[in-house]
């Protein structure tokens, strides 16, 4: 109940644990059940993403009460050997800045069309 599967067929730019660590620097308390609607994830896939980030040390967490509290490793360097030298903090930073580049966007006022000059 509550999940919800990936639909999407083919490739796509990011990858589920970037998708999943994005969810969870957003808010470091967040539910599994959540991120999964979030990242359109089953919450068993979101589970085996956080125990791969814990595991190669990009995340770790703490109980508090009923819910885990979060905590990235900002400095950690990213695994592939393209983004060579790249921390999950800068990674975090871009979608951080493209989020508030959409958010802008999309409450902006709807420009409308300029009407024509009557005089002419």
């Amino acid at each position: 109940m509550g999940e919800a599967s990936e639909t999407h067929t083919g490739w796509t730019f990011l990858t589920s644990h970037a998708r999943v660590l994005a969810a969870i620097a957003e808010d470091r308390r967040t539910r599994i059940r959540d991120i999964a609607v979030r990242c359109r994830l089953t919450e068993r896939a979101v589970q085996k993403i956080i125990s791969d980030l814990e595991e190669d040390g990009y995340l770790t967490h703490t109980r508090e009460g009923r819910t885990n509290a979060y905590r990235i490793r900002p400095g950690t360097i990213l695994r592939h050997p393209a983004e060579a030298g790249m921390t999950v903090d800068g990674l975090l930073s871009a979608l951080a800045h493209q989020d508030a580049h959409q958010d802008a966007r999309r409450d902006a006022p709807l420009a409308l069309p300029r009407e024509r000059d009557s005089a002419r």
